[in-house]
């Protein structure tokens, strides 16, 4: 008995490494700027909304690597076997949003690379340099490479993210953010405001096909098929490493900004060096560059592990359920061949189309938050449905807390769909 429990401990922890690879992932835009936003402009009040958005969609992305860990398959072999219609909803969602993503999260990176470094070069640069730098880990470290490196760049985050919350606390800013009277929540702006952040807060459903792959590839790097129950136990570890740094974000908003009677900007470098500007104030010009490698560190392993994600995706489009060895070898090539192309017209993006640039990322936005409830639908049938091994299907409680889950998405859409087109 007592070699089993071993065993299936040892088994748990070789299955860690996905789960930080989503939280590298969720940990961007959301936490850096709408997470410090919300804190910044409405002090302790959004703490609910948050915390409402992470639970919201908690079963929905938990259902990747489950499906993965149950079947031996990614979400897209489950999405073609359900029928061309999911299949080529999430080629849609993919493909329309993947070029303005990688472009958005690199930008904002490049920009907060300046800011911390100063070496005076411009933001185009900066993205070309950090590109380059993320595709020749990912080929050169591959899947093992990406696997430690996002250990060590959540780790790293998670302590830094925590010290200056800490730092913030200390500085006595937190009985100001009680006693000062947060806006109304109830204008057209601030429930516009609210339902992006809950759209967005953690991740995008779509990451939910990422973690299912990067689960599978996992099990080819440990040569062991992944239990569904180290599955869960690494989705935990990530998942609830974003909320908490989402929470973390967000107080420093409120302990910093809230209630210092700046005018934040709407544009993400920008907004992030008023953060540290701000941080500069409230507790001293020896405390800028820890939040300066916080904000920078962020978006940083967004941009890896988008690098990443949208090749896998697009090397796993033609044959998803084909896995022979000369199956995963013309795979590898289409890996190859996009971790290029898709960084490339990303960079064509930014240089030639930088004025059309915030509607582009309005529609990728819009796109994402649309489709979280098809996508949300697509994964409760899978798990759900005869596909999945019986015994690894969701039970009874589980499967009405994510149909309850589901139709608080619902809700989240009709409200969007209204603000956005009829308010």
């Amino acid at each position: 008995m007592k070699q089993k429990t071993t065993s299936s401990k040892t088994s748990i922890l070789k299955s860690i490494g996905p789960g930080f690879l989503l939280a590298g992932a969720a940990i961007g835009v959301s936490h850096l700027v709408q997470a410090t936003r919300a804190g910044a402009d409405y002090g302790f009040i959004l703490i609910w909304v948050l915390i409402v958005a992470c639970i919201s969609k908690y079963p929905f992305l938990e259902f990747g690597p489950r499906f993965a860990a149950g079947t031996g398959n990614h979400l897209i072999t489950g999405y073609k076997k359900l029928g061309k219609f999911p299949y080529w909803i999430y080629i849609f969602i993919t493909v329309g949003s993947m070029f303005i993503i990688q472009a958005a999260v690199t930008i904002v990176t490049a920009g907060l690379a300046e800011r911390l470094f100063n070496f005076g070069w411009s933001p185009f640069l900066w993205s070309g340099i950090i590109l380059i730098s993320c595709i020749a880990l990912l080929l050169i470290g591959k899947y093992p490479g990406l696997d430690k490196s996002m250990k060590v760049i959540v780790t790293i985050l998670t302590f830094a993210t925590l010290a200056a919350v800490i730092m913030a606390l200390g500085a006595g800013t937190a009985t100001d953010a009680v006693t000062t009277e947060p806006p109304s929540l109830w204008t057209t702006a601030s429930l516009g405001f609210i339902i992006a952040f809950m759209g967005w807060m953690p991740i995008p459903l779509d990451a939910s096909v990422w973690h299912s792959i990067w689960t599978k590839e996992k099990a080819v790097q440990n040569k062991q098929k992944i239990s569904v129950k180290g599955a869960f136990a690494d989705f935990n570890v990530g998942y609830i490493s974003a909320a908490f740094i989402g929470l973390l974000f967000f107080l420093l908003g409120v302990l910093v900004m809230f209630g210092s009677g700046t005018s934040f900007s709407s544009n993400s470098v920008e907004f992030s060096s008023q953060l540290v500007e701000l941080y500069g104030k409230t507790l001293g010009e020896w405390s800028k560059p820890l939040i300066s490698v916080a904000a920078f560190i962020t978006m940083l392993s967004t941009v890896l592990t988008v690098t990443d994600a949208y090749p896998r995706v697009i090397s796993e489009l033609k044959n998803p359920e084909k896995d022979k060895p000369e199956d995963k070898k013309e795979k590898w090539k289409i890996y190859r061949v996009s971790i290029f192309t898709i960084p490339i017209l990303s960079l064509s993006i930014l240089f030639f189309l930088s004025g059309s640039f915030t509607i582009l990322v309005d529609f990728a936005a819009g796109l994402s938050f649309l489709s979280a409830p098809f996508l949300a639908w697509f994964n409760y049938k899978l798990v759900t449905g005869k596909q999945m091994p019986e015994k690894q299907r969701p039970g009874k409680n589980y499967r009405i807390f994510s149909l309850t889950c589901f139709g608080l998405l619902v809700v989240f859409n009709l409200v969007y769909l209204y603000y956005t087109f009829l308010a």
